[in-house]
Order: C-alpha cells, then sequence, then structure tokens
C-alpha cells in the first residue's frame, strides 16, 4: 500500500509544478486561470492519451482521432513560491498551498474561500488491491449534484455511489446503482459560501464515490474517489457560479453536438413493431399514418434490432448490419418512405457479435475484436441469444472497418441516423480481457465506458462520409465524459411506476449539470406492465420538457405503449404534444445554447437560483431555460400542486401563471389546483420566450412562419432566438440565423432586434405578448412609427399591424410583418392624462 505523509521539494517544470511526496510524484497544472489539474503518478509512465479531453496544454497519441474536437492551449500563468513547511503557487484567479507535513494540497480563490483541500494521511493513496484513491474535505452543509446518470435524489450528500455501466434494464429509479453512463464529474456547493466548484476525475476505470456516507474520528469530515485502476487524475473547476463551471467543464469535454431538428420532435419507438414476424416496414408506415390521423406531431421513428434478426444455424437471431427481408422488404424504398414523410430513422447497432453471426469469420480475420486475457482468440461474454465477441474501437484499423459496416449494412440504403445500443460491454465478465488502446494496449475493464464514445463518433462520421451535407443524428444508451460531443442519450430502459416518472427528473437535471443536455427517459416507462392511464398522461406532460422526448417500451403485458392507448386520455396526450412543438423555437435555441457553452435544456432550480439555499435539494422543479419555470404533476391522484418560487436577489422580479398570467411575489410557496390537463407553469420576470405561431406538425417538413414572443420586461433581458435549415451542416458555413432580442425594461419598455447570419428567415408575422399588469400602454412604435391601438378584439386580429391591450391576461398584444431587418420597438407606459388633455 502506498500512502501520501510528507512531500519534500515543490519545482517548476514544463508547463508544470512537480511535488516530491514520499509515495508518489505528483503534477500540478494551471490549465486555466479557472481550472487546476492535480495528478499523482501512481502508474509512472505520465501516459496523455485520453478519449475525454478536448482542450490540452500537452501532447497525446489520441490527437489525430480527436483532431476535429481538440485543441492545443497554453499553460495559465502562475508563480511558485517554495519554502520548507509549505509552498504556494499563485495564479490570476486561483492559488494552490502545498503544506508539507502533514502533506495536502489546498485550493483557493481571489478572495481567499477554500475551493478544495486534501485530508492529510488519505488524500492520495494506492490500496492493496492497488485501488487509487482520493480523498477531500467536506463540510455538514455541503451540498454534491451531478455525477452523470444516477437515481435517487438531486443531492447526493451522504451517498456512496458506484460507476460501473451495466445494463439495467427495469432499474428502480430511486435506489439502483450504477445506471448507463459512466461521467466522474460532480458540483460541491457550499451553502456557507453560496459558491461552486467541480471536480472532474480523469478515468475510464471502474470507480466509487463516498460523498460523507462515512465518517472517522480521527479526520475532518470527508468525501472520497475511488478507481480501480489509472492515476488520481483530478481537473478542478471553480466557478463561482454553477453555470461557470459547467461551462468550463464542458470546455474540457466538449460542448454538446448541434442536433438536427428531427431529433428533438416526437420520436416513435416499440419494440413491437420491428419484432413482428413480416411487414414490418408496413406496420411502421402505418404507425405515422395514425399519428398524423390522430393529429399528433411526430419526427421519428427508433429502429430497435428486431430489423436484423436473421436466420442462423441456431434459429432467429439479431446480428448487426443484417436486414430480415420478411419484415423489411425492400430497406431503401423504406427509408425513402420514411423520409418522405418526414421522418428520420435511427436502426439499432449493437458492437456485439453472436458466435453464429454470418460476418463473425469476416471480422475476425480483420481481428476486430477485444482478446481473451490470456490467448489471442476474441474474448467473450454473455449477449443477445448467446455468446458473443466484442468490437475494440480503440484500434484505428477496426474504427476504418466499422464505419464501412455502417456505410455498407445501413447508409447506403438512406439512412441518416444510428442508434448505437447495450455498448457498456459489462457482459464480459473477465475485465483482463485486452484492447489496443491506440498501441499502448491496455483491459476491457479500464476502457469500456469509451467504447460508446468511440461507436457515435464513428457513426457520425460515417454518415457524414457517405453524403457530407447530411447533419448526423447518433442516439446512444451508455456513455462516458465527452458522450455530449456525439449523441443524444436517453438513461435506458426504466421500470413503468410513478417512483421512475419523479425521480427520472433528478436524472436529467444531473446529466445536464455533467455537460449532457441532450438527455432523456423513455416516456411512459420502457419495462412492466403498461402505464395506468393517468401515469401515462403526467409522464407525457413531463416528457414533453425533456431535450429527448420518445415513447419507447416492451411491456410485459402484450400491450404498446402508444399516444392513442386510452381514448379518453388521448387529448391530452395529443395537446402535450402539440405544445412542445409550439415551443420549438425556444427548445431549438436552447439546443443552440448548450452547443455554444454547454449550459443544459433542463435546468435545476438551486443553478438559476443559486443564492436561494431552499433550492438545493429541489430535483423536481426545474427552469426550462432562464425563463420558465416547470412544476409538473408526478404524484398519483394530486388535487393540488405546491410550488416554490425562489428568492432571486432582485426585488423586481415575479413570476406569472403562464396561462391565465396571474402574478406571484418571488420567496413564497404557493398551492395551486391542478386536474388531469394541468401543466403547472411560470414565467419569470426578465422572461423571453420564443414559440411558433402556426402549429407545426412535422420539424424536416415545415416551418415556423409566424413568431410569437411572450415577454415579462419587468427587468432588462436579453435572448438569442436560433434557427437554420435543421437538417444539414451548412449552419458551419453561416448558414443559420441568429435574433438577437435585447429588452430594456422601464416607462418606455424598449425591444431591440437584431440578426445575424445567413440563413433565410421564414418567419412572416412577428407576434409580441408583453405581461404587464399595471397598465395598458399610451402607444407603441416600430422604429418610431406609432402602431394603429384597436379596442375591439376582432379588429386587432383581422389586422395585419396593430396593438391590443388583453384585459383578461393584461398583456400587450403586438403585431406586425416581420421586417427581417434590425429593428426597434417601443412600448410606452407613460402617464397619459386624458382628462387633462
Amino acid at each position: 500500500m502506498k500512502v501520501c505523509y510528507k512531500a519534500g521539494a515543490v519545482t517548476a517544470q514544463n508547463h508544470y509544478y512537480s511535488i516530491a511526496a514520499d509515495a508518489v510524484e505528483i503534477r500540478v497544472w494551471f490549465l486555466t486561470d479557472d481550472i487546476i489539474r492535480i495528478r499523482a503518478g501512481f502508474d509512472g509512465d505520465w501516459d496523455e492519451a485520453s478519449y475525454s479531453l478536448v482542450t490540452t496544454a500537452w501532447e497525446s497519441r489520441t490527437d489525430e482521432l480527436m483532431k476535429d474536437y481538440r485543441k492545443r492551449i497554453n499553460v495559465a500563468e502562475a508563480a511558485l513560491v517554495d519554502g520548507e513547511t509549505r509552498a504556494v503557487i499563485t495564479g490570476k484567479k486561483l492559488r494552490v498551498e502545498v503544506e508539507k507535513d502533514p502533506f495536502r494540497i489546498c485550493v483557493y480563490d481571489a478572495e481567499g474561500t477554500m475551493l478544495h483541500a486534501d485530508i492529510p494521511e488519505l488524500a492520495y493513496r494506492e490500496d492493496s488491491n492497488r485501488r487509487r484513491i482520493h480523498t477531500s474535505q467536506i463540510e455538514d452543509d455541503d451540498y454534491f449534484y451531478g455525477f452523470g446518470e444516477k437515481g435517487g435524489e438531486i443531492n447526493k450528500a451522504e451517498k456512496y455511489m458506484n460507476m460501473a455501466p451495466g445494463d439495467a434494464m427495469g432499474y428502480n429509479a430511486k435506489e439502483t446503482d450504477s445506471l448507463y453512463k459512466h461521467i466522474p464529474f460532480y458540483i460541491k456547493l457550499q451553502r456557507s459560501t453560496k459558491k461552486a466548484v467541480g471536480y472532474f476525475y480523469h478515468s475510464t476505470a471502474e470507480c466509487d464515490f463516498n460523498m460523507g456516507r462515512e465518517k472517522r474520528n480521527y479526520w475532518h469530515r470527508y468525501s472520497s474517489f475511488r478507481a480501480d485502476a489509472g492515476d488520481v487524475d483530478l481537473f478542478l473547476i471553480a466557478g463561482p457560479s454553477i453555470g461557470e463551471v459547467v461551462e468550463r467543464y464542458t470546455d474540457l469535454t466538449g460542448k454538446s453536438i448541434l442536433l438536427p431538428k428531427a431529433a428533438f420532435g416526437y420520436l416513435g419507438s416499440s419494440m413491437y413493431y420491428p419484432e413482428l414476424p413480416e411487414n414490418c416496414d408496413d406496420a411502421i408506415l402505418e404507425f405515422i399514418d395514425t399519428t398524423r390521423e390522430e393529429g399528433i406531431p411526430v419526427d421519428g421513428f427508433q429502429l430497435s434490432s428486431g430489423y436484423c434478426a436473421v436466420e442462423t444455424e441456431q434459429g432467429i437471431k439479431r446480428c448487426s448490419f443484417t436486414w430480415n427481408y420478411k419484415r423489411f422488404k425492400d430497406p431503401a424504398d423504406w427509408f425513402a418512405k420514411m423520409k418522405q414523410a418526414g421522418i428520420v430513422v435511427s436502426p439499432n447497432v449493437k458492437p456485439g457479435m453472436l458466435l453464429v453471426h454470418p460476418l463473425l469469420e469476416e471480422m475476425k480475420e480483420k481481428k476486430m475484436f477485444v482478446l481473451d486475457s490470456t490467448t489471442d482468440e476474441p474474448g467473450i461474454g454473455t449477449w443477445w441469444g448467446g455468446t458473443g465477441i466484442f468490437v475494440d474501437f480503440t484500434k484505428e484499423e477496426n474504427r476504418k472497418n466499422w464505419k464501412e459496416y455502417l456505410k455498407q449494412g445501413l447508409i447506403q440504403y438512406g439512412c441518416e441516423s444510428v442508434w448505437n445500443d447495450n455498448c457498456e460491454y459489462d457482459s464480459m465478465v473477465d475485465k483482463d480481457a485486452r484492447v489496443y488502446f491506440e498501441g499502448k494496449g491496455s483491459t476491457i475493464g479500464t476502457m469500456k465506458p469509451v467504447m460508446s464514445n468511440l461507436m457515435c463518433q464513428l457513426s457520425n462520421e460515417a454518415v457524414t462520409e457517405y453524403n457530407p451535407s447530411v447533419r448526423p443524428f447518433s442516439v446512444c444508451r451508455s456513455g462516458h465524459a465527452g458522450i455530449q460531443r456525439y449523441a443524444q442519450v436517453w438513461a435506458g430502459d426504466n421500470l413503468t411506476c410513478w417512483d421512475t416518472l419523479k425521480y427520472n427528473i433528478a436524472t436529467i437535471l444531473g446529466m445536464g449539470l455533467s455537460g449532457v443536455a441532450n438527455h432523456g427517459c423513455d416516456v411512459g416507462g420502457f419495462y412492466g406492465v403498461s402505464p395506468e392511464p393517468e401515469l401515462f398522461v403526467r409522464w407525457v406532460q413531463n416528457g414533453i420538457f425533456m431535450p429527448r422526448f420518445s415513447i419507447h417500451s416492451t411491456n410485459t403485458d402484450n400491450t404498446v405503449t402508444e399516444p392513442w392507448m386510452y381514448t379518453d386520455k388521448k387529448q391530452y396526450i395529443r395537446d402535450a404534444i402539440k405544445f412542445r412543438y409550439r415551443m420549438i423555437p425556444y427548445l431549438y435555441s436552447l439546443e443552440s445554447r448548450a452547443h455554444e457553452t454547454g449550459l443544459p435544456i433542463m435546468e435545476p432550480m438551486f443553478m438559476a437560483f443559486q443564492n436561494d439555499p431552499k433550492t438545493y435539494n429541489e430535483g423536481v422543479d426545474f427552469m426550462w431555460g432562464d425563463s420558465l419555470l416547470v412544476a409538473n404533476v408526478v404524484e398519483k391522484g394530486a388535487k393540488t400542486r405546491s410550488i416554490y418560487l425562489p428568492q432571486t436577489g432582485d426585488e423586481n422580479v415575479r413570476f406569472y401563471d403562464f396561462y391565465t398570467r396571474e402574478e406571484y411575489a418571488q420567496g413564497q410557496t404557493i398551492e395551486v389546483p391542478v386536474d388531469i390537463s394541468s401543466i403547472p407553469l411560470y414565467i419569470k420576470s426578465g422572461a423571453i420566450i420564443p414559440m411558433a405561431e402556426n402549429q407545426i406538425y412535422n420539424l424536416m417538413h415545415e416551418t415556423v412562419t409566424g413568431l410569437h414572443i411572450l415577454m415579462a420586461p419587468d427587468v432588462d433581458s436579453e435572448f438569442t432566438v436560433y434557427d437554420d435549415d435543421g437538417k444539414t451542416n451548412e449552419y458551419q458555413n453561416g448558414a443559420y440565423l441568429k435574433t438577437h432580442i435585447k429588452v430594456t425594461a422601464g416607462v418606455r419598455t424598449c425591444v431591440d432586434f437584431t440578426y445575424e447570419g445567413n440563413y433565410e428567415n421564414t418567419v412572416d408575422t412577428m407576434y409580441l405578448d408583453v405581461v404587464h399588469r399595471e397598465k395598458a400602454p399610451f402607444y407603441v412604435q416600430i422604429d418610431g412609427v406609432e402602431v394603429p391601438h384597436f379596442l375591439h378584439r376582432r379588429k386587432f386580429e383581422e389586422a395585419q399591424t396593430g396593438w391590443y391591450y388583453s384585459q383578461s391576461l393584461k398583456s400587450v398584444q403586438v403585431k406586425y410583418p416581420n421586417p427581417k431587418k434590425d429593428h426597434h420597438v417601443m412600448i410606452s407606459f407613460e402617464v397619459f392624462d386624458m382628462i387633462g388633455m
């Protein structure tokens, strides 16, 4: 066992600082002014190969693989003063203090707040099983969020969590651990200072986190990280806001990929259709026709693996890159028909090959598989339908071959989206099975989390190599840190029950805090008996706010979960899905923000209102962007809903009921009545919420022709509405449209529109919906020209240009043809003395 008790000299080396601890050398980098890297080199080789990092200050043998994502920077400036008992390294914003006996490292911000402190004796250890351990000082009132995809409550204080992704079908959303992702990152929020700091452990090995669950009398209260292999390699990310931590973490691991618009529509799916004995293609086309008949918008179909279940010597077996032609008579014709209907199909692809797979010998000759730990034969594991062997994506030649199989087996038929599934590699019991690891060699036990990331990178590359104009859309169940660069992901095969509806919200929020904005959970539940009517309605009402919205099931009672499964409830389902489509301008703009900044789409309350400790344990209510508070009903039989409206620190901020515009003061809990149709939403002061004035039913074939912008101009605010064609990569060449909206609050409320980009503006009409309960305007001007005022609603609706004050909503309604150029709207609330005139 190795334990660091004392440290000797601290010296400045080439771009880093070396600490001569008694058990292991420890190196410190000031990667940026806000990010400190601390690495204890237990392996001794300081290997820098990484599939996670996109920002580095060193060479890596994965640089070529990551060339489209990675950038090289110079380390930040810092100065070392080494003393007999203490060394201090000072940067522009952060200070590292190395206490030598007993040894520990502490990090402080510019205000002197301690952001991190090691626990002496426990900080950097290698135990007798060669697991590497790092231990950090915590306080009783610290809060911990993130950890990738986790069940249970949002705050993980006093929790013990394992990070060993697996196929957790039918998991308990409150208790099961681990789920499908391996993202060793979390955010600590200090209640005493209200400051946040991020901890990213750069590791692919199975690991665990003990967030104060255990206590020892001889040391200060602590949390610990323990990994089965690899160095302790910590990137400490300063805030002080949670948003800044997330942005900087995604500077390290990548921003969310900009997905096609179809990815944000309703993605139909069910294991039922591809498992029919024949004519599955016709059945899926009929499903799409039925959605249209029912008036339900739809944009995608997630094609389960039944399409590739073919006859083998052991019967019908799922074999990736094959087609069952009884089920799908002509794949190219079927893809063409689905595309004509505006549907993006995502076929399921798996990295494991059964021993009866028709392509097995060919793939063996190409040496594509993970090798057994003791022989040069492929390592085996339990698989769908028998024993299988598994592709090793850490070898360049294998990656090239895999892309060719994708092109030949799927993409040439018209496939433009790939669903990478069952890529956790957890059925390989022999964790010492060998992988190539870019020539160095490693084990599947250490490297399995990267396989899903590489699968998604390859599926994206295969699509764009085949047709450079197509914007790739990968879907994935598993994922490692950085999966957001490649794919839309979901929390796997959830259990159908009320607890899942409730606790899946915190799971999505945790993923957003872990850099993965494009996440969701199967709506209605994947595994179990069909959802009861009330549960299904509530699940859809919640699901429409998830970045990924898919109703997907394999019900154990021989039913199929579909929007129309309950005739007396389908209207509520239809209304909710149509509402999501009306909100697409807002949702797609938040997606663009995630692509540029890394910020989540579903935003935890404590992130939006970090100065209000009453939000610190909230994992059900959330903000959709910065403007809309979502308080869905998640309890069976609920007649009322209790909602806390947070303190904001600005006395001018209040909240408004989305539907009635009733006003509520901040810092209070309200109790509101609910029925089966209720989707409680609250507009925050400063809101700018762009919506489609025209109802959209398909995002690939239809465009927004009327933009309805809901605003609450109690305080100054800004928002950027993003649009592009939603299909191609032309946005990378400037074919996008950013509508920057700036609202200046006051007696004269000003709304400034400025445009950026070359994409043709499809919006013909503008409709401003401006909440102002105090009074109606005196007048409204557009670019200095007064707009006609209507006192009669019908006449206002018939006019092309004008304004009207809604007494029921206490809202100023302004409509005008879109000038499609920079323009200025001014709404005057000045006092008008009619009697004096």
